[in-house]
């Protein structure tokens, strides 16, 4: 729950799931990329095709995690204010990533299902969504790498604001979201410029 005296910051729960995803997609990004420096079907290529799998899905359990876990009322106030056209931009980015976290995660079991491929989520086994087809795996097999070349983008985009809105703007926008350790020593940083 967001304390009164910390309204100016997102509650330690939402911190730590936000940066926990973050971990996650760069994991899922890091491993299906490191994955293609091995042979397909080698055993390197095995071993991090089944981390992309696990960390993706993982992903998809956790985003539902995480809505469900939002604190009810609005976001902590961004200072000073930003334009509504800019809180527009926000909420679209925002509502864009949870769909791209959520729509990911699908297309690519619905690939392993279609593949007729076994899929394990940890220890568990998963079942398919669809039944054995091909020429399906493959057409959500291009559809997922495309939005995987699109999320590149939308992730990019999404640290680029902060990062601008932090060291340009110099709002409290990143701040929010920041570890309070972080948050406090930049606090400081601030006050003393």
């Amino acid at each position: 729950m967001k304390s009164k005296a910390r309204a100016d910051r997102y509650d330690a729960l939402s911190i730590s799931m936000h940066w926990l995803m973050v971990l996650l997609i760069v994991g899922v990004y890091a491993s299906i990329n490191l994955s293609e420096l091995y042979p397909t079907g080698s055993e390197g290529h095995a071993r991090l095709d089944a981390v992309h799998v696990t960390l993706g899905l993982s992903i998809f359990v956790l985003v539902f995690s995480r809505l469900g876990i939002r604190p009810p009322g609005p976001a902590p106030e961004v200072k000073p204010p930003i334009s509504l056209t800019q809180r527009r931009l926000n909420t679209a980015t925002q509502v864009a990533l949870y769909v791209f976290m959520i729509v990911m995660p699908l297309l690519g079991w619905l690939v392993l299902s279609a593949a007729g491929r076994p899929i394990r989520f940890f220890e568990f086994d998963v079942p398919a969504l669809w039944s054995q087809d091909l020429a399906l795996a493959d057409k959500a097999k291009g559809i997922h790498e495309t939005i995987g070349m699109i999320g590149y983008l939308l992730i990019g985009l999404h640290a680029a604001n902060a990062l601008f809105r932090h060291y340009v703007v110099r709002d409290n926008t990143l701040l929010r979201i920041l570890p309070n350790r972080h948050a406090q020593a930049d606090s400081h940083r601030d006050k003393s410029a």
